[in-house]
């Protein structure tokens, strides 16, 4: 009962049942599959990394890479979560536990290691020593966000200050940049 971590090409020798001997047949989960090997039948490293990819958005939604249970265009992890990123809203994909629980920086970058990481083609995906360089960070961001939040909850709260800018009415003039800056006044900082 010793557990080991190994890829999904070690699955192949796993007998199945009824199976006399092992199988040369590639395995693996659907969901997480390199979309490549369907058309090539080949695997390699950047397969594993499309893999990887999927689990970094797992972890971000907490959805599952696959499920027919969710409408037609929800059913795959990764085609489901491809727009939302690609229009720069994230917080439509992050899972709603962990909302507000995060730094957005961080989570960003994240989220995208993970679509570099489920390119269709192999040729665009990163390396893995490119993934954790990122991942690490990524880590870095979010800590130094989390201490710099506890030094300012223990001096009592924030002393930041908010910059307000206030419209005015100004009539219209010829020239349109004139207007813009004149409407917009900026008064001195105040304490929140």
């Amino acid at each position: 009962m010793c557990a080991k971590v190994a890829d999904f090409g070690f699955s192949k020798y796993a007998p199945q049942e009824g199976d006399s001997g092992a199988s040369l047949e590639v395995r693996g989960t659907a969901g997480y599959m390199d979309p490549e090997y369907y058309t090539t039948q080949q695997l390699s490293a950047k397969s594993d990394v499309f893999s990887f990819g999927v689990v970094l958005l797992e972890i971000v939604s907490g959805r599952e890479p696959l499920n027919i249970h969710r409408p037609r265009n929800e059913w795959s992890l990764v085609e489901w979560a491809k727009p939302y990123i690609r229009a720069s809203k994230i917080d439509e994909i992050v899972d709603p536990g962990i909302k507000g629980g995060y730094h957005a920086e961080a989570m960003w970058r994240v989220v995208e290691i993970a679509l570099s990481c489920i390119e269709p083609f192999s040729a665009y995906r990163p390396s893995m020593v490119d993934i954790v360089r990122e991942l690490e960070d990524a880590l870095i961001i979010e800590n130094n966000a989390s201490e710099y939040m506890k030094s300012i909850e223990s001096l009592g709260g924030s002393n930041r200050y908010s910059i307000v800018i206030e419209k005015r009415a100004v009539p219209p003039t010829s020239s349109t940049t004139e207007s813009t800056m004149s409407s917009k006044t900026l008064s001195l900082p105040q304490p929140r």
